[in-house]
């Protein structure tokens, strides 16, 4: 983070207030670089993984509404269908989501594709490709992970191509990936997590990467349906050095009725940035 400056005020009803950011510090190599998470229904426990390959579970320790202290256990690396370590070109974890079964579903860039894993230590299993994956940017392809109130599995690529061209989102049910609908693409800003919140609309975690001043992030809601999508709504927009590169999205409810927005940066393994927990709530 290179520049310091408070969260974006909220403005109009319905954006997310800041509700507490937490810098989260570990030793070992493979600490860091976390791009996907998913926290459970009371904000408690959480699951992470790495752009190196790497997963994670623990506890988010809180002080009234606040997270005050994470423990968690040590990082490991997830394996291939063959229970063998992963290659240099395999390793690039970026979208992150669990099912009601306790599966967890990894997507992964240059390599393009979504495994799956019955337990975070257990071989993968590979789902099948959808044909326009291998057409994916290298570096840019399956960037987020989420699964539906139907129990479907949803994904899309960090780039679509052009600036003037939609994010396309895959839709995996049925043991085969569809073409399921398009996201607008919004100025600068690229998709960097999603997840379906309790109430049922996809929330799409967004960065703008500036340069020298640092990051700034979004969060946009949409209602899907059989049709596509509608009501699009921007609930958080940050400025500029607010926070780190934010990149892992996990939505929930918590005790007071409010949707909670729970985020990780991930700080490319560099020392000039930080690992952090970011929350922000939605007024019930």
């Amino acid at each position: 983070m290179l520049a310091a400056c408070g969260p974006a005020p909220a403005g109009s009803p319905g954006m997310a207030e800041h509700v507490g950011s937490y810098t989260w510090e570990e030793s070992g190599k493979a600490f860091g670089g976390f791009s996907g998470l998913e926290v459970d229904a009371d904000g408690t426990r959480f699951t992470a993984i790495s752009d190196r390959g790497g997963i994670v579970q623990g506890r988010l320790l809180r002080e009234g509404d606040s997270i005050a202290g994470v423990e968690a256990g040590p990082v490991r690396k997830l394996k291939g269908p063959e229970n063998e370590a992963l290659g240099r070109f395999w390793t690039d974890a970026e979208g992150l989501a669990q099912g009601a079964d306790g599966r967890v579903f990894v997507s992964f860039e240059g390599k393009h594709r979504v495994w799956a894993y019955a337990r975070p230590d257990s071989a993968a299993t590979d789902l099948p490709q959808h044909p326009h994956f291998d057409r994916l940017q290298l570096n840019s392809s399956l960037e987020a992970l989420a699964i539906g109130p139907d129990g479907a599995l949803y994904t899309l690529p960090e780039r679509s191509g052009r600036k003037l061209l939609p994010f396309p989102v895959y839709r995996f049910a049925g043991g085969e990936w569809t073409y399921a609908f398009d996201l607008p693409r919004r100025g600068e800003f690229l998709p960097t997590g999603a997840d379906f919140g309790p109430d049922g609309r996809l929330y799409l975690l967004e960065r703008d990467f500036t340069g020298l001043f640092g990051f700034r992030s979004r969060v946009r809601s949409f209602d899907v349906t059989n049709d596509g999508i509608r009501d699009e709504r921007t609930v958080l927009e940050t400025r500029v050095g607010t926070h780190d590169n934010l990149e892992g999205l996990s939505v929930w409810r918590d005790a007071g009725g409010a949707i909670r927005l729970t985020m990780i940066s991930d700080d490319n393994f560099r020392p000039f940035q930080v690992t952090e927990f970011v929350e922000y709530r939605l007024p019930p």
